[in-house]
Formats: C-alpha cells, sequence, structure tokens
C-alpha cells in the first residue's frame, strides 16, 4: 500500500477508479449479455424450462430465484463481516475476497451449461455475492478517504468513470457477439454463443486488473488487538438493532423508510429482470435484430440516466425532495402499465428512454432524502447500513415475488401488473411525510 493523506487527489482517483473496474459486472453480467445468453441455451434444447430438484420450472423464474437468494445472504453476511472488518482493520481484505471472488465467478460462467445446471448456477450466484459484498466495502471507505466537502463530487466522479468504463467493455463484445468471424470465433449461432462466453472472462479480467490501481492507495485500516468473539460477528446486527429502535424517536424518517422500502423493491426488480423481460416478450423477428436489441435498449438506459439524475436534482431543489419522489413513484407506475402491453422493437426502445429517466434519480434522490432525514449523530454508518440492508431485504422480496407470479401464470407480463401496486403504494406511504425536503 502507497501512502497516501485522506483527501489527496491520488487516493481520491485510486478510490473512485474502481467504479471502473467494477461496473463492468453490472452493464455487460447483470444487465446485458448475460440474459442474452441464458435465454439462448434454453431456446438451443427447444424447451423453456429445465428440471432442478425433480421439479420443472421455467427459465426465468429459476434465475429470479437464485437472484433473491443471493440478496438473502447479502443481507446476511454484511452486518456480520462489517462488524468483523471494523474491528479486525483488515476491510481491504475482505473487499478484495469479494472482489476476486466475483471476478473469478464471472470468468467461470463461460462454462455456464445446461447440462452442469447445479454448478451453473452456483456460479452465477457467486458473481451476485461478489459484487454487492465488494460494493459495500467500497461505500464504507468514502468517509476514509474524503472529507464530506469532497464526498458528492467524488461520488459522481466515480459514476461518470463507471459509466465510461462498462459502456467501453460493453461495446467492444457486442462488437464480438455480432461479428465473431472478425475475431478468429467462427460463423452462426455457436459462435455468437462462444463470443458472449468470451465476453465473461473479459468482465472478470477487466475487474480483476483494474482493481489493483484501487487496492494499492486504499488503507488497510486500524488493527484493534485480540480475537474475534461472537460479540465482535454480531456487533453488527446490534447496530441495526439500534437504528430500528431509534426509529420509534424519529417518526419522519421512519415514514420515510417505510415508503423506501415499498417502491425501492420494485425499482430494482425492473432493473434486474427488464432484459430478461425485453428478451422473452418482445417480438424482435430473430437473433441478430434480438441481441443489437437488447443491447441498445441498455445503452439507451445508461445515456437518459445521466440526463434523468441532473432533471430529478433540479426538480428537487425547485419542489422538494418528496414531492419529486412522490411523482417519480407515479411515472414508474405510469410505465410499468405500458409495459405490460408493449410487443415491439420501437415500444420497448421507448419504454426504456422513459425507464432511464426515472431509474437515473430516483436512487440518488432516496439516499440523499434519507440523509437529510437522519438525527444528529457521528454513527451515520450504522443508519446507513440499515438503509443498505433495507435495500437488500427488498430485493429479495421484489424478486421473490415477481419469480412466483411469472412462475404460475407462466409469464413475466402479469409480473408487471404487482410492480404497479408497489409503486402506487409506494407513492400514497411519501404523502405521509411532513413536506420539509
Amino acid at each position: 500500500m502507497a501512502n497516501v493523506v485522506k483527501g489527496s487527489k491520488r487516493i481520491l482517483n485510486a478510490w473512485a477508479f474502481y467504479d471502473w473496474a467494477n461496473s463492468v459486472y453490472s452493464l455487460v453480467i447483470a444487465s446485458a449479455v448475460f440474459p442474452i445468453y441464458y435465454k439462448a441455451l434454453f431456446e438451443s434444447t427447444g424447451t423453456n424450462s429445465i428440471i432442478i430438484f425433480g421439479f420443472s420450472i421455467r427459465s426465468t423464474p429459476l434465475i429470479s430465484y437464485i437472484t433473491a437468494f443471493a440478496f438473502l445472504i447479502v443481507s446476511l453476511l454484511i452486518p456480520m463481516l462489517s462488524g468483523i472488518a471494523d474491528y479486525v482493520g483488515n476491510k481491504k481484505s475482505f473487499m478484495k475476497f469479494f472482489v476476486y471472488l466475483g471476478a473469478l465467478s464471472c470468468i467461470g460462467l463461460s462454462f455456464f451449461s445446461l447440462e452442469h445446471i447445479y454448478i451453473s448456477l452456483i456460479t452465477y450466484f457467486l458473481t451476485l455475492i461478489g459484487f454487492w459484498s465488494s460494493w459495500v466495502f467500497y461505500n464504507s471507505y468514502l468517509p476514509d478517504v474524503a472529507y464530506p466537502e469532497q464526498q458528492d463530487a467524488l461520488s459522481a466522479k466515480g459514476f461518470s468513470l463507471g459509466y465510461i468504463g462498462s459502456v467501453i467493455l460493453l461495446l467492444f463484445n457486442l462488437s464480438m457477439i455480432l461479428f465473431p468471424e472478425t475475431y478468429g470465433l467462427g460463423e452462426g449461432g455457436e459462435a455468437k454463443l462462444r463470443a458472449m462466453r468470451y465476453s465473461f472472462i473479459s468482465v472478470g479480467v477487466w475487474w480483476m486488473l483494474f482493481s489493483q490501481y484501487t487496492f494499492y492507495y486504499l488503507p488497510k485500516g486500524n488493527k484493534n488487538e485480540g480475537k474475534v468473539t461472537t460479540q465482535i460477528i454480531f456487533d453488527g446486527f446490534k447496530e441495526l438493532k439500534k437504528v430500528y429502535l431509534s426509529l420509534s424517536r424519529n417518526i419522519t424518517l421512519k415514514r420515510y423508510l417505510a415508503a423506501f422500502f415499498v417502491y425501492i423493491m420494485a425499482v430494482q426488480t425492473v432493473m434486474l429482470v427488464a432484459t430478461y423481460f425485453g428478451e422473452q416478450e418482445i417480438h424482435w423477428g430473430n437473433d441478430i435484430r434480438k441481441t443489437i436489441g437488447l443491447i441498445s435498449s441498455i445503452l439507451i438506459i445508461q445515456l437518459v440516466a445521466i440526463a434523468g439524475a441532473q432533471l430529478t436534482s433540479k426538480a428537487s431543489e425547485k419542489y422538494g425532495n418528496i414531492p419529486t419522489l412522490i411523482f417519480i413513484n407515479f411515472s414508474w407506475a405510469a410505465i410499468c402499465v405500458v409495459a405490460f402491453f408493449i410487443t415491439q422493437p420501437i415500444h420497448f426502445y421507448i419504454t426504456a428512454g422513459f425507464v432511464g429517466l426515472v431509474m437515473g434519480g430516483i436512487q440518488a434522490l432516496s439516499r440523499s432524502t434519507y440523509s437529510k432525514f437522519l438525527p444528529e449523530t457521528e454513527d451515520t454508518a450504522s443508519y446507513f447500513s440499515f438503509y443498505d440492508v433495507s435495500e437488500k431485504i427488498g430485493i429479495v422480496i421484489g424478486m421473490l415475488i415477481y419469480g412466483i407470479i411469472d412462475h404460475i401464470t407462466g409469464s413475466m407480463r402479469n409480473s408487471v401488473l404487482f410492480l404497479i401496486v408497489f409503486f402506487v403504494v409506494g407513492a400514497f406511504l411519501l404523502l405521509r411525510i411532513p413536506r420539509k425536503s
């Protein structure tokens, strides 16, 4: 580790650069290429179902259940590991472990097959564990490397670097998938699948390689003497319990968290299943149009999200945080109504644009609104840990409900209906909050 000073340009750049390293996972694996590859495997067998533990299950509810289970593990794992890392002072080691776990699992996805479905799903599961767990430790470094007046700009810089890096790799992978013969991968459907598998390898290598710059400069932490006891392991849960009990004394924060919990599960579910929905429910015409269309839609969302974040910021300045969040929730509900009926690519493109517009600001505005409602305390880390765990549990519930409806009814289109309910309920819960922000 290099000897650097908190707030220095060198350590700030190193911290922000991790976004460049890991954002390729969220764009290439979670959003764009893997959902297409996953569906193509099922299409190649002429069926949309597979036998798991003696039961037949369709492809989309299966991936929804695995995703939900991964987020459940993360929500249980992080409070324990955070308590240990804070005590031992080696959270960089924890971050490294999950980075390597996630990156190597991404490389492992290149062997994903229906013939070895159990080990394949475990590999996919581990990519989620690695990404989201490393992300928690990465975020926890922000107050360690930057002073309060530097943190907003630094977070924005990380987002920008992540966007640029992930788009660069996605465009490269898209060219490899569309023109595999140019890269010596052959021709035809099998060549395209091979190109997708190589794209998973590129994500893992990119993630590990560019993380080294961040690891070199991040501080290790201050080590405490003594062994890690059961008390230390469960300190994270104790802190979460303290925050929960404190909500009874802060009715504004309590009502806001209730609203946030309801609508964020719908937001995150949309973000996690959008490509699977587009792959299954939209009439693309042929596989090439489908691949180009789905990845183009993801790029549209990425581009529009930047403008959406700026518009949301300006709207919150003029109208206040809560009225803006209410409007965004009703906008999300309207988008879900439209999504239920769309079948053509042009409609999907337009819907993707509107998704980007509202997606770009709701997460940032939700976090800043939460920050404004916090009580006067130095223990903001515990409150934000509670916030993160609430979000992860919301994702678990959202993905489970989405998967169950998809499983029972046989269509992801029906699952969209429950999202409408959650956005509307979230908006009405926000109406119960005093209009001070």
